[in-house]
C-alpha cells in the first residue's frame, strides 16, 4: 500500500493531460503527484485536506509574466502573485537578458517558493525601460542584441531557461522591423530551444512574423487588437494564421496592458480558433487592470463560451507542452507535485480589455488554494481547508 504525504479529498478533478473530469482524490508523496482515484487511503502521517465542492487542477502555469522584481521596473513579486492567482509555475518572458540574468536567477528565481522558469531575452539587458514614464523599445537598438552571450547564458542555465524571447513591432523594434527576430531565431536554433515572439504595432506585420516562426515557437499577444490583428476587416481568421498553426506555431494570449481585445477574441473563437495557451502577461502596469492575474484572464475565456476543461488545459497541459516540460501541468504519478484548487462562482462580473471595452460575465474563476512540491502552500481564505490526519 503506497504511503502518501498529502491527500486532497473529494474535489472535482480536471486534469486534461489524463482526460480526467470527475470527483476524485489526489495524492502526493515525496514532492510528486502520487495518484488520482476514489477513496484513497492515507497512513498515520498523511495530511488530509477536504476540498469537496471545489475544483482541483494540475498547478496552473502562467506562460507569460514579468517577475524580476527590483531588477526591472515592470517586475512584480512572483510569490505574492502566485498565491493570489493559483499559479504554481510563473514563466518570465524576457525581463532579463544575458547581461543581467545572473542577478535574476540568484535574487529571484532561487529564492522563490513558487517555480519560476524563464525565456531569456536576446537583448543584452532584457526589457530595461518599461514604466509609466519611460517606454524604450530595447529591440530598436541593434547594438543591444547579444546573440553570443545569449547562447552562452541559455546553455549554462537549462534548468530554468526554457527558451529565447524577442520583442518586435513599432514600439519594441521601431524601424528595425523583424531584424531582431532574425537574430533571436539564430540563437534559438543554436541552443535547440523554442522562441517566444512579442508583436505590437506594424512593422513588421502579423503575417511576416508568424511566417518566420518555427514549429513549437510561440507568438504571444496573439489575440491583439487592430493593427496587427489576426482577423481581417470582415472578422474572419486570416489564412496565414491557420497555416501557421498547421505548421506547428503556438498562439499565446499574453493579455497585458495593450495586447488583448474582446473583439478579436470573439472573432477568433467564432472562427473555431482557440488559443493554444492562456497567459496574463502580468506586470507592474497591468496587475491593477486590465489583466490583473491568470485566473481573471481564464475567466474572460470562460465567459466567452470556452468550456472550463479547455480553459484549464490551456493553462496546464498545453503550457507544459509549450515549455517542453511534460512533468508540469499534470497530476500523473511522478509528475511535479503541484495542484491548484479553484471555484467557479456565478453572478454578474465586470471584465475589461485593453481598449476599454467592458463585458459582463456570468461566471468567474477564483483561486482558493495551492499545493507546491507535494505540500499545502496557500489558502486564499484564512482557515479554509484545515489539515486533518488520516484515520
Amino acid at each position: 500500500m503506497p504511503t502518501y504525504d498529502l491527500i486532497l479529498k473529494g474535489g472535482h478533478v480536471i486534469d486534461p493531460s489524463q482526460g480526467i473530469d470527475s470527483v476524485l482524490d489526489v495524492a502526493f508523496s515525496g514532492g510528486k503527484a502520487a495518484g488520482v482515484g476514489r477513496d484513497l487511503k492515507g497512513g498515520p502521517a498523511t495530511e488530509i485536506r477536504d476540498v469537496s465542492g471545489h475544483i482541483v487542477t494540475p498547478g496552473l502555469i502562467d506562460l507569460h509574466t514579468h517577475v524580476y522584481w527590483g531588477g526591472t521596473s515592470l517586475g512584480i513579486d512572483a510569490d505574492e502573485f502566485c498565491r493570489t492567482s493559483g499559479v504554481t509555475t510563473s514563466v518570465d518572458t524576457g525581463s532579463a537578458g544575458p547581461g543581467n540574468f545572473a542577478g535574476f536567477k540568484k535574487h529571484v528565481i532561487e529564492r522563490s517558493e513558487a517555480r519560476i522558469l524563464a525565456y531569456l531575452h536576446v537583448s543584452f539587458a532584457g526589457i530595461y525601460a518599461f514604466s509609466k514614464t519611460h517606454m524604450i523599445g530595447e529591440s530598436k537598438n541593434m547594438e543591444l542584441m547579444a546573440p553570443r552571450e545569449a547562447v552562452a547564458v541559455a546553455d549554462a542555465n537549462r534548468d530554468c531557461i526554457v527558451g529565447i524571447k524577442v520583442r518586435v513591432g513599432l514600439n519594441a523594434s521601431g524601424d528595425q522591423g523583424s531584424a531582431p527576430l532574425n537574430i533571436a531565431l539564430q540563437v534559438a536554433d543554436e541552443v535547440g530551444m523554442p522562441l517566444m515572439c512579442h508583436i505590437d504595432h506594424p512593422p513588421p506585420s502579423y503575417e511576416e512574423v508568424i511566417g518566420m516562426l518555427r514549429p513549437g515557437d510561440v507568438l504571444t499577444h496573439a489575440f491583439r487588437p487592430f493593427p496587427n490583428s489576426p482577423v481581417n476587416a470582415q472578422g474572419k481568421v486570416k489564412e496565414a494564421v491557420r497555416e501557421a498553426r498547421a505548421r506547428g506555431v503556438l498562439f499565446d494570449i499574453g493579455h497585458g496592458k495593450g495586447s488583448f481585445s474582446f473583439k478579436t477574441a470573439r472573432a477568433m473563437l467564432a472562427g473555431g480558433f482557440m488559443p493554444d495557451t492562456i497567459s496574463s502577461d502580468v506586470h507592474q502596469l497591468c496587475i491593477d487592470g486590465p489583466a490583473y492575474d491568470q485566473v481573471t484572464t481564464m475567466s474572460k475565456f470562460l465567459c466567452m463560451g470556452m468550456p472550463l476543461s479547455e480553459v484549464v488545459k490551456q493553462s496546464t497541459a498545453n503550457a507544459a507542452m509549450a515549455l517542453r516540460r511534460p512533468e508540469l501541468g499534470s497530476l500523473k504519478t511522478g509528475c511535479a507535485g503541484d495542484a491548484t484548487i479553484l471555484s467557479v462562482k456565478e453572478g454578474a462580473f465586470d471584465y475589461e480589455d485593453v481598449l476599454g471595452e467592458h463585458m459582463t460575465g456570468a461566471k468567474r474563476i477564483f483561486a482558493d488554494g495551492t499545493v507546491i512540491a507535494g505540500k499545502w502552500w496557500h489558502s486564499a481564505k484564512e482557515g479554509a481547508f484545515p489539515a486533518q490526519k488520516a484515520g
